[in-house]
């Protein structure tokens, strides 16, 4: 089988989607498939290279010339490639690759990451929509998508091939409450922080330490340096490699108002922290219903100081959910997912495609994923 994934860019900046499509294209390539991504490039082409996952350059930014040069791109790659599968994992890639089935015999996936945001509908220009959790099939379902176009295949990022050794741990001061999160209002950090005041009144030895970048993490540094325990809030930016932190933290917070699924969960799963986070979107399925993590109402300080209060005042509860965050981790492995991703192509290749005009060696390679 034939793949070819559309991705804007392989940067290495903590981008889930990029993660995820990265990982799918190295287990594809690995299984036996010939796969190659369509993107502007990044640090992620030399683990792709070792792969054996080919690389197209296709920059697609959404400039008027820019994105009539991407149509010509796009068309060179899909007939120098010949997929039988475009996988498109956002917007502009998802309306390339449809326009282009007017010219070329393929079937098209997307997959849903971001559905709150408005352009997110154009997945549904797909042949089949993959959603990363039920809450998001869900939402695409209210917004008219055919349910027969939907397919859930929730998020996991366990047993990644990006992942590097373990690190060793990162030493922090304790008890450790963190997140590891993009510095957006919608990642509810303001709350956080707000949370973490209340809390670390009672808790004088408590300290939260704020993972990642964005362009509001100005906004969010002006409200804790404003606060009367500034120097227990640590902004650590963006760590490309943030195990060593998770593996040191007591509390992992995810305040989000958003969320389609929560990809860093798994990671602070089985790292083995307490987990608070909202209750909202994606998150509940992350956290196995609430058995695997504390679960708040979002964009609610109150709520979440109260969480975190309660783990810190009393460690046997506080070990207890850190038992329970590392049970039951094998569905949030990233083999899994890319089984599923690989039946959902299976799918439709048998329905779309007359499997006698394909050559005995490509027809083995679908039959074996059957």
């Amino acid at each position: 089988m034939h793949i070819l994934h559309i991705l804007n860019d392989i940067r290495k900046l903590g981008n889930g989607i990029i993660n995820i499509a990265v990982d799918l294209a190295c287990l594809q390539a690995e299984s036996g498939c010939t796969v190659a991504i369509a993107s502007a490039g990044g640090e992620y082409e030399a683990l792709l290279a070792q792969s054996g996952v080919k690389h197209f350059y296709l920059d697609q930014r959404r400039k008027p010339i820019t994105l009539i040069k991407a149509v010509r791109d796009c068309q060179a790659v899909i007939q120098a490639f010949q997929p039988d599968i475009v996988h498109a994992h956002m917007m502009t890639g998802v309306v390339l690759a449809r326009l282009l089935t007017i010219k070329f015999d393929y079937a098209l996936v997307s997959t849903v990451h971001n559905e709150f945001q408005h352009s997110a509908i154009l997945m549904g220009l797909a042949d089949r929509v993959i959603a990363v959790s039920h809450a998001v099939m869900e939402s695409m379902q209210r917004r008219g998508i055919p349910a027969q176009k939907l397919r859930v295949v929730s998020n996991g990022t366990l047993g990644s091939p990006r992942q590097q050794p373990v690190a060793s741990p990162v030493t922090l001061h304790r008890p450790a409450i963190a997140t590891v999160a993009g510095m957006y209002r919608r990642k509810g950090i303001a709350e956080l922080i707000t949370a973490f005041e209340q809390v670390a009144l009672d808790h004088t030895t408590a300290h939260l330490y704020l993972i990642g970048d964005g362009p509001d993490r100005a906004i969010f540094e002006a409200q804790a340096e404003k606060s009367a325990v500034s120097d227990r809030i640590h902004f650590e930016g963006f760590q490309p490699e943030p195990q060593g932190y998770l593996q040191s933290t007591d509390i992992f917070v995810l305040a989000s108002h958003q969320e389609p699924f929560g990809l860093v969960l798994s990671e602070a799963r089985e790292a083995g922290c307490a987990i608070v986070a909202s209750q909202v979107d994606g998150i509940p399925e992350a956290l196995d219903g609430g058995r695997a993590g504390i679960l708040v109402p979002p964009a609610n300080p109150a709520a979440l100081a109260e969480a975190i209060a309660q783990l810190l005042q009393n460690y046997d509860w506080l070990d207890t959910w850190k038992r329970l965050a590392q049970e039951n981790l094998e569905w949030l492995s990233i083999k899994r997912v890319n089984n599923e991703t690989l039946a959902v192509y299976s799918e439709l290749i048998k329905s779309d495609i007359n499997l006698s005009t394909i050559s005995d060696t490509r027809y083995r390679q679908i039959r074996n994923i059957d």
